[in-house]
């Protein structure tokens, strides 16, 4: 790590944020920023910005004195790093086979019934070993770390018994110390109903709530704990019974609610104080209005995961009408979104779900960060906070990284100080 100084930034993007809460409604559109700037970097935190016309030659010429380095961003952009808040990056294996059942018509319910889905990738995950599973999962997130992301909320949910679900925990953190990455954790045992429970399904919910949640806990494995609330996966009261342990072992809940049915996931979500609810591509008036009601619980939106699977998207316009704060973020995992590329999320949120670049950029960021309770860290370009920031390729403006889709738009990557 090294102290770094940009100086002739274009535009210096999300500035000033401070450390909450979410954006909301109209304010989504708004996007402070700075023209003609430069910004320090001291100890992996950001020291100081401003424009470019106050860091006069006498401050440079200390700042070189001192053996510090400085970039020349030539008018390039430079923003806080996305925030990925829902990934499921720690997996073995493909499913590309799944990929064309999909696409020969098969529905999601369909292949899990059959044996595929998240039963296929239990398999292979729990016959790999810890090592393995690392070795696996630390190109995808060295890949997403050069397409601008900086921070990883990471689920279990592959191993579905207490040794699996410990051992993918352990691989995520070590993810985070290795790569420099932020990342936060989440246990999501009641992913699906193992096969060693099959038509046991309450005696597995007593085993998630008694052993491998404490368990989780008391290795300090878990930052947050998640329910799949779906229809023929877990009900609301299971994912009830779930969230209620997880808080006496001081995890938050982050829930997938309303992906695949109208399934009460919102409800039980909002009801019980969930940090998120997550997916929602089946949501009505209803949902919305208790989201409008319940501003702690965030709607995190996955279009990666509607477009993979052909779905409806979540109503991002109406939602953001009636005054919530969105997040995006990638869904990455093997079967229904595997894509961890956020500049790609980006066009997902602007063109099918019609959110402004602003309006998508701050569900990238700020509002990401506010999900994982990590907005007075990252999130916005402000003194003190991490320096997990990118610096673009030449563009005019952040309109052009939805516009010219499928090209990475990142030039470098900062995290913490450390560049890829």
């Amino acid at each position: 790590m090294e102290d770094i100084l940009l100086v002739n930034i274009g535009q210096l993007l999300q500035i000033d944020r401070g450390s909450g809460p979410a954006l909301r409604g109209r304010q989504m559109a708004e996007l402070p920023y700075l023209a003609d700037a430069y910004l320090f970097i001291q100890d992996g935190r950001i020291a100081d910005f401003g424009p470019m016309a106050e860091l006069d030659a006498q401050k440079m010429e200390g700042f070189h004195a001192r053996g510090k380095r400085a970039i020349n961003c030539s008018g390039r952009l430079v923003m806080p790093a996305f925030v990925d808040s829902h990934t499921h990056l720690v997996f073995a294996g493909e499913r590309s086979a799944e990929f064309v059942q999909k696409i020969q018509g098969a529905t999601y319910a369909q292949i899990a019934a059959g044996g595929g889905g998240i039963l296929n990738t239990v398999k292979k995950t729990r016959a790999t070993t810890e090592r393995e599973l690392f070795d696996m999962s630390i190109p995808r997130i060295w890949a997403a770390m050069e397409h601008g992301t900086a921070t990883f909320e990471i689920k279990s949910g592959y191993g579905l018994n207490l040794q699996d679900e410990l051992k993918m925990l352990r691989v995520a953190r070590s993810l985070g110390q290795l790569s420099h990455a932020t990342v936060r954790t989440t246990l999501l045992a009641a992913h699906a109903l193992p096969p060693e429970f099959k038509n046991q399904k309450d005696k597995y919910v007593d085993h998630v709530v008694r052993e491998i949640i404490p368990a989780a806990a008391s290795e300090g494995l878990a930052d947050f704990v998640d329910v799949f609330c779906e229809t023929a996966f877990f009900s609301t009261d299971d994912t009830g019974r779930i969230i209620e342990a997880g808080l006496k072992h001081g995890l938050p809940a982050k829930i997938h609610a309303n992906q695949l049915n109208r399934s009460g996931g919102v409800q039980v979500a909002t009801q019980m104080g969930a940090l998120s609810a997550d997916h929602l591509e089946s949501v009505g008036q209803e949902e919305i209005d208790l989201l409008a009601q319940h501003p702690n619980t965030l709607p995190t939106l996955l279009p990666g995961a509607a477009f993979f699977l052909r779905m409806d998207y979540p109503p991002a316009r109406q939602m953001i009408d009636a005054g919530l704060a969105l997040v995006l973020a990638s869904d990455f995992n093997p079967g229904s979104a595997h894509n961890f590329n956020l500049q790609n999320i980006f066009t997902l949120a602007c063109v099918p779900m019609r959110m402004s670049p602003n309006e998508a950029l701050n569900a990238l960021t700020f509002n990401a960060a506010c999900a994982l309770k990590l907005q007075g860290e990252l999130g916005s370009i402000d003194r003190g906070k991490l320096a997990n920031l990118f610096i673009t390729q030449p563009m005019s403006s952040i309109d052009y990284i939805p516009y010219a889709w499928g090209q990475n738009h990142v030039w470098r990557t900062c995290l913490k100080g450390y560049w890829t």
